[in-house]
């Protein structure tokens, strides 16, 4: 096990802790931008060290066809690869089972993808899914886990939350490097309160360095995702972290964090600002609307980043409308914003203000809608 998670303050459920990885010792909880194919688009390694990013994620699947991961480890591995000294976080390829569909099969032996750059067969089994990880150097590698969509109902549900539990055996079995990475593993069972009970017990029984909640963020309804979070959070040790895989909306990660979980990642962020909308407290500001033309108020007068500091909603109004510096100036501001609330969510249960902060968190989102912000 190559990672140390120490509880330094609780609230109820809520925990801030300090997670010592290889690379970085991260506060939790935490908010893990996504990065592809090793890069947050628009953003330099040295901006996003600026801001406060502790962990990057990467994704298996994409790095693997593009450049690979044996000239990624012929390179000196991932971290040295894209410049990155924080800690790294990769992807098992699992999601590409419902993102990918229609390029994926799924049997006992792994997922056979056709590959969306030049149409060849791509087999990813439990082992290659570990080789490929291990070649890539991440501080937390994934277990490849047979992934479904929650709004699926049926026996695909306990087929792949069975075969979840089989193939963490192998991908233990194929795990080459667990003194220097450590490999989580992931609680499928779709929105089933029994499978989800199997598959934590079945995992907690492997006793591995982490854990992750997936199979979520997939078009339930909001009470049956909390549901599901609150069941898993609640069935998993309380001496290792536990990550909600897939989410970055504010609102589900102050949520999750009161009910125990550690970490998150989602493409929200940047990808909202790729289509001109900021993240505010009070929800969005959508700066492709006529109204922010002539609008000389910063994006956030509460927030401190290089852009809030810098640009006016009138000049992002006229870049997002027309440059791509827009959507990376907006991708700096959203992923600021997130790396605000995780800072927030950590100080507040550690200083014992945490309802107080959650108090405040909804007063704002919920008396205001996003429309009002402008």
């Amino acid at each position: 096990m190559a990672l140390r998670f120490e509880v330094l303050g609780r609230f109820n459920r809520a925990r801030a802790a300090r997670l010592t990885l290889p690379h970085f010792t991260c506060q939790t909880p935490l908010f893990m931008p996504v990065g592809t194919q090793g890069t947050i688009k628009g953003l330099t390694t040295d901006q996003l060290e600026t801001i406060g990013c502790q962990i990057i994620l990467g994704n298996t699947y994409h790095l693997e066809l593009r450049p690979g991961s044996q000239l990624i480890d012929d390179l000196g591995g991932l971290h040295k690869f894209m410049n990155w000294k924080r800690a790294l976080l990769t992807d098992s390829g699992g999601f590409q089972m419902v993102s990918l569909l229609h390029l994926a099969d799924i049997t006992e032996e792994g997922v056979t993808f056709q590959s969306p750059v030049d149409g060849k067969p791509m087999l990813l089994t439990p082992e290659e899914s570990i080789h490929i990880q291990n070649n890539i150097g991440a501080d937390i590698i994934m277990a490849l886990d047979d992934v479904v969509k929650t709004t699926i109902t049926g026996p695909r549900i306990e087929e792949a939350m069975y075969r979840t539990l089989r193939w963490i055996d192998r991908c233990i079995s194929a795990h080459k490097k667990p003194d220097v990475q450590n490999l989580f593993g992931i609680v499928q069972g779709g929105l089933d309160p029994v499978l989800r009970d199997i598959c934590v017990r079945g995992l907690v029984e492997r006793n591995l360095p982490g854990y992750a909640i997936g199979g979520l963020a997939g078009g339930e309804d909001k009470d049956s995702f909390w549901r599901v979070v609150a069941q898993c959070t609640a069935g998993l040790p309380e001496d290792k972290p536990r990550y909600v895989m897939g989410v970055g909306y504010p609102l589900d990660i102050v949520v999750c964090s009161a009910l125990g979980a550690d970490m998150y990642d989602c493409v929200y962020p940047t990808r909202t600002a790729r289509f001109g909308t900021a993240l505010v407290p009070e929800g969005v500001l959508k700066l492709k609307q006529n109204a922010m033309a002539t609008d000389e108020r910063p994006i956030d007068p509460s927030c401190s980043c290089m852009v809030c500091k810098n640009y006016t909603r009138a000049y992002l109004h006229c870049l997002v409308t027309k440059d791509p510096m827009g959507s990376q100036l907006l991708s700096y501001h959203n992923l600021s914003f997130m790396m605000r609330l995780s800072r927030d969510l950590h100080m507040s249960i550690l200083e014992g203000r945490f309802p107080e902060f959650v108090r405040g968190f909804l007063r704002v989102q919920v008396c205001l809608v996003p429309s009002s912000v402008a």
